[in-house]
């Protein structure tokens, strides 16, 4: 390739670009949002009408309104034309006393753990749309009254960029669960790295480029000293036993790190696999399957027997009008039975756009990114959450009523019903 530029010229221009990254990072301190990395979004969480907290609480909206006259509960904003809004935590508020208001329906307003309840970790095995599956389960949880932990597994970041981190791919020095599962005297207690989000009762492990460091550790280890996987995987699971007794569910959303992979299938208690309803998706889904056998094999030759409350399929990306899609949606529930969820999430504008906006939908209006799409995508997201929160349900020892619930629904996040 000729070199058409002078030697003199080459340096000014990475001056130029030298200088360009200084002053926009200078810009980004200036606001004030670059004091740690992984560095937080400055933005925040929008309010909800009373006809959508009516409906994520399952009550009616008049019963609210009557609350708020009387004066119990929180006190909500009130708007334009007398319109009550509640934050997320006022939300949880509301469940704190309509679960003492009202005891027989505690559950239902207050689902936490009960004494004796295990934690749920929930892995979220890397392919198609997976870190958004994580992003909507993990947000759909925490406006359900469960505390929740997201847990991004990805070098990349992905996940956490949708919450609203950045770490630019920087190797931060233990800002990861790397910190809780390294080798090394530089390991620390997994609550060090642990990061609020928008969500009262969500919180996040950011991923980080140190997350590929463990990779090599333990792929020098696993050829040189022959621990292999169980050996990694190990380290998971005794860094999330630190804040067992804080959480209700644990989302541990996947990379393609296979010492990490290995750590989040024996750390869980419920796997998830997406798949897209298209052939070429599902013979990739195929391969992660027999990645996840090989795995949690060497794990129980090491002596450690790996069970799994549930393992289920989610058809994600799915247009209901692709007569080749629903073709492929019949083969899969042909070949998986029960194990795959009924709902399936479409593909939608709404999620794309909002995805753009590094938000979910839970987080905008439906103004935002049009009404009839964004209420037909929280109809599908909300459907996929709920069989997933009976299944929980169920190992707890719970009748389930979510799916009932969100079939009964119009759209957890329509803004609709007079204040």
């Amino acid at each position: 390739m000729p070199h058409s530029e002078k030697p003199d010229d080459q340096e000014r221009i990475m001056e130029r670009v030298q200088r360009h990254g200084d002053s926009i990072w200078a810009c980004i301190k200036a606001q004030g949002v670059a004091t740690r990395a992984p560095f937080p979004d400055p933005r925040t969480l929008r309010s909800f009408s009373l006809g959508e907290v009516a409906e994520i609480l399952g009550v009616s909206g008049s019963y609210l309104r009557q609350l708020s006259i009387d004066g119990q509960g929180p006190t909500p904003e009130l708007g334009t034309a007398g319109r009550r809004s509640y934050t997320l935590g006022q939300i949880n508020q509301l469940r704190n006393y309509l679960a003492s208001a009202r005891p027989k329906e505690a559950l239902k307003f207050c689902p936490r753990r009960r004494k004796g309840d295990k934690l749920q970790i929930i892995s979220v095995i890397a392919g198609p749309a997976s870190t958004t599956t994580s992003f909507y389960l993990a947000q759909g949880l925490a406006l359900q009254g469960f505390r929740v932990l997201a847990i991004d597994l990805d070098s990349h970041g992905w996940l956490s960029m949708m919450f609203g981190y950045y770490s630019f791919g920087f190797p931060v020095h233990n800002a990861s669960i790397y910190a809780a599962i390294r080798y090394d005297d530089h390991q620390e207690s997994i609550r060090s790295v642990i990061q609020p989000t928008l969500f009262d009762g969500l919180d996040l492990v950011p991923g980080s480029a140190e997350l590929s460091l463990f990779e090599k550790e333990s792929s020098r280890r696993f050829r040189s000293e022959s621990l292999r996987y169980p050996d990694a995987s190990i380290r998971m699971v005794s860094a999330l036993k630190d804040v067992d007794a804080d959480y209700d569910v644990i989302v541990l959303s996947c990379g393609d790190g296979g010492f990490l992979s290995a750590g989040a299938y024996e750390a869980a208690t419920g796997v998830l696999v997406t798949v897209r309803p298209e052939m070429p998706e599902i013979a990739s889904m195929t391969s992660s399957l027999y990645s996840f056998t090989h795995f949690v094999s060497l794990i129980e030759k090491s002596g450690r027997p790996v069970n799994h409350d549930f393992f289920k399929y989610l058809v994600t990306r799915h247009d209901p009008r692709d007569v080749s899609q629903q073709k492929s949606i019949a083969m899969l529930r042909e070949s998986l039975g029960d194990d795959l969820l009924t709902a399936t999430v479409w593909e939608s504008d709404a999620i794309r756009q909002a995805g753009d906006k590094r938000q979910s939908l839970y987080e905008l209006s439906s103004g935002a990114v049009g009404r009839s799409s964004y209420e037909q995508a929280m109809k599908s997201l909300n459907s996929a959450n709920a069989e997933i929160m009976d299944i929980m349900s169920d190992v707890w020892g719970r009748a389930p009523f979510y799916v009932s619930l969100a079939s009964r629904s119009t759209t957890a996040g329509k803004a609709s019903s007079r204040g």
